[in-house]
């Protein structure tokens, strides 16, 4: 028996960061964001050997344990061991597992669309399926986010386990004592394939580790900046913006919208953005994109540009004379799905 299962990466399209801690106990906070066909993928084969093993393909790390109650976290598959240890304890009564666990990423660790939130949405959807435990989707991404955030002191925010969840285009609401609420979008085939034609998702060739940046940003709503605080206001803002445009099949407002929204967001924290992404957005904008954004916290990774009309075309061109890469999506209706082989 293998149980496998697979969770997709999302684009943020409006009011990222919002959605971290404290300012979305404070304030509340909005994000809209669509899942896409990059997926993290896992698969879980019980062992009788009394081994645990833990593959994470893409990366090249592999660990072996005998089956024990608490996996250590000492800063290799942090992510993987953190989750075991926590469904041993709260859903396992104690008792040790024996597994073999392979993960693997259909996009670089870091890069800005959901990453680690993503894995441990698939991970835990395997072990949901392999022990059949009774927890639905809001359940999965409560507990997702407890691991990461508590478990494993790991700075974000709560969209990225959400939309691997629930999956769709989603316009989700957060407040404080962690309630999150997600708002599925209802839109019509032919405006999603519009939205998929005219927004271009162009990976830098860079990685970037977003925890120091969420960190500002959480230390600056903290202590309640007042510039930062204003721009994570106006970045939640245009998350309003963009659910009122694609709602009412209002494609050519949503360039505007990104660029907005990210002029606005680079003011909530130092190190969102850096010399190399503006040029980078100079180049799509003087190529026809009308806005654009970083994907994620910032400093690297991918990044979204809008570009109506034919301009698709110019601004690919442009973007790959500069050495990065477009890649390639479709939005996926569906989030975590699991199953047995």
């Amino acid at each position: 028996m293998i149980v496998r299962s697979r969770a997709p990466f999302r684009i943020g399209l409006a009011g990222g960061g919002t959605d971290v801690s404290p300012y979305s106990d404070d304030y509340g906070g909005a994000v809209l964001n669509a899942t896409i066909s990059l997926f993290a993928n896992s698969s879980i084969k019980p062992r009788t050997d009394g081994k645990i093993i833990i593959h994470a393909v893409d990366r090249g790390e592999r660990l072996e344990y005998d089956a024990t109650t608490e996996l250590p976290i000492d800063g290799t598959l942090d992510l993987q061991k953190g989750i075991y240890n926590r469904i041993v304890k709260d859903y396992n009564n104690g008792e040790p597992l024996s597994f073999e666990l392979l993960t693997y990423m259909d996009v670089p660790s870091g890069s800005g669309l959901g990453t680690s939130s993503t894995l441990v949405v698939s991970i835990l959807g395997a072990f949901v399926e392999w022990l059949r435990l009774p927890l639905g989707e809001y359940d999965i991404a409560h507990l997702a986010y407890q691991i990461e955030r508590r478990d494993l002191q790991m700075a974000g925010g709560k969209q990225d386990q959400y939309a691997a969840t629930f999956g769709g285009v989603n316009f989700m609401e957060f407040y404080d004592n962690d309630k999150v609420i997600v708002n599925p979008l209802r839109i019509k085939q032919e405006l999603l394939f519009e939205l998929q034609h005219n927004l271009v998702l162009f990976y830098t060739q860079t990685s970037r580790e977003s925890s120091k940046i969420i960190e500002t940003q959480a230390s600056n709503a903290k202590v309640k900046r007042e510039k930062p605080i204003q721009a994570m206001h106006q970045v939640k803002e245009q998350a309003f913006f963009m659910k009122e445009a694609i709602l009412k099949n209002e494609p050519h407002k949503i360039g505007k919208i990104l660029d907005v929204s990210w002029k606005h967001k680079k003011n909530m924290a130092q190190g969102i953005s850096n010399p190399a992404i503006d040029s980078l957005y100079s180049t799509a904008l003087d190529a026809g994109a009308t806005g654009g954004k970083i994907s994620g916290a910032g400093g690297g990774g991918f990044m979204i540009f809008y570009c109506g009309g034919n301009q698709r075309y110019a601004v690919i061109d442009a973007l790959k004379a500069t050495g990065g890469v477009v890649k390639n999506y479709q939005f996926t209706q569906t989030g975590l799905i699991t199953w047995t082989t």
